[in-house]
This record gives structure tokens, C-alpha cells and sequence, in this order.
């Protein structure tokens, strides 16, 4: 991390005040299949308060990796990276799947654990030596997200940091990131 002074500790603002942003989260039990317990931010999203400072709380752990702009990966990324690059003051970009962006675009293939994906940003968003600090809601296995980072990399930006809402420790999806990784909550099983 850069050394730009004290960091508020977890679970906290830089004013000192304190927010429990787990008790914003729900579980939900075998979603999408059994078996998987999915960790919804939607109950966080629909109360603004709520809202509002965990998105303060990104501010805080992004602001010391002096970005540029920000990159959200489609869908909840975005919801989580556009009222934090207004926060911060900076652009975002939008890393989308395949046709869904107008214009020209480059695109990144990754593998998954069966088959094949594609994110794709507009060919112009990246400017080389943009400092991209990419956004999603959620690292599990970190296919995605290093996918991202990869296609960000190859349009020229610099990613001084990756960063989520919750990451799953469990499935170590930080040893794929080619990018320093920070996250608001783990949740490790």
C-alpha cells in the first residue's frame, strides 16, 4: 500500500466514526445452487444510510492508490465503482461482456471453470498510463477480476489496485490477481 499517512482501520471512516457493513450483508442459503451461500448486497443497497457509507468506506481505501479513474466489471461492480468515482471525483470506465458496448472496443478472452468468457471496454477509455483502480462487488476465485486487470493492462492502464466489497478468503482468489487487492468485509467459509 502506498505510504500516504494513517488508514482508517477496518470497519471504519476517516472520521473516526464506526460502520458494521456485515449487518448489511444477508446470506442466502444454496443460491444460485445448492450448496453455495451467496453473500447479497442487495438489503446494503436499498438502505441509503447504509449505502451512502460503505460507499465512504471504499473512498477511504481507494483515495490512498491515487487513481485516475475508476473501472467497474458488469453488473453489481458498476453499481459499487460509479457513486465511488463521484465521491473521488474521477471518470469510469465500464468493463462489459461481449456486445455490449457501442463503437470500437477491445476485449480480453479468460478461461472459466467450464467454457469461456470475454470482458470488453471501449477502445478509446483507457488513455496509457491511466491509474485504473478496478471495482466488483465480490473476489470468490478471482477469474474475473484478473481478467480485468489483464485487459486494463493491455489497453495501457496501470492498476496500482483491485478492490471489492467482499472477498470469499476461502477460495484465495487474491493469488490470481496480478494487482495489490483490498476488500471492505472477508467472509472465510
Amino acid at each position: 500500500m502506498p505510504d500516504t499517512g494513517p488508514t482508517p482501520a477496518p470497519g471504519s471512516l476517516a472520521d473516526g466514526s464506526s460502520f458494521d457493513l456485515k449487518a448489511h450483508i444477508r446470506a442466502v442459503p444454496d443460491f444460485p445452487k445448492p450448496g453455495i451461500l451467496f453473500y447479497d448486497i442487495c438489503t446494503l443497497l436499498r438502505d441509503g444510510p447504509a449505502f451512502n457509507a460503505a460507499i465512504k468506506m471504499l473512498a477511504d481505501l481507494v483515495r490512498p492508490y491515487r487513481p485516475t479513474t475508476l473501472a467497474g466489471i458488469e453488473s453489481r461492480g458498476f453499481v459499487l465503482a460509479a457513486p465511488l468515482a463521484l465521491e473521488l471525483g474521477l471518470g469510469f470506465i465500464l468493463l462489459r461482456k461481449p456486445r455490449k458496448l457501442p463503437g470500437a472496443t477491445i476485449g480480453y478472452n479468460y478461461a472459466l471453470e467450464y467454457g469461456t468468457d470475454r470482458l470488453e471496454i471501449q477502445a478509446d477509455a483507457v488513455k496509457k498510463g491511466d491509474r485504473v483502480v478496478l471495482l466488483d462487488d465480490l473476489l470468490a476465485t478471482g477469474g474475473t477480476m484478473a481478467a480485468g486487470i489483464r485487459l486494463l493492462k493491455e489497453a495501457g492502464a496501470e492498476v496500482p489496485l483491485a478492490a471489492a466489497m467482499i472477498e470469499l478468503t476461502f477460495l484465495n482468489g487474491r493469488a490470481r490477481l496480478d494487482a495489490p487487492f483490498e476488500a471492505l468485509a472477508a467472509y472465510d467459509s
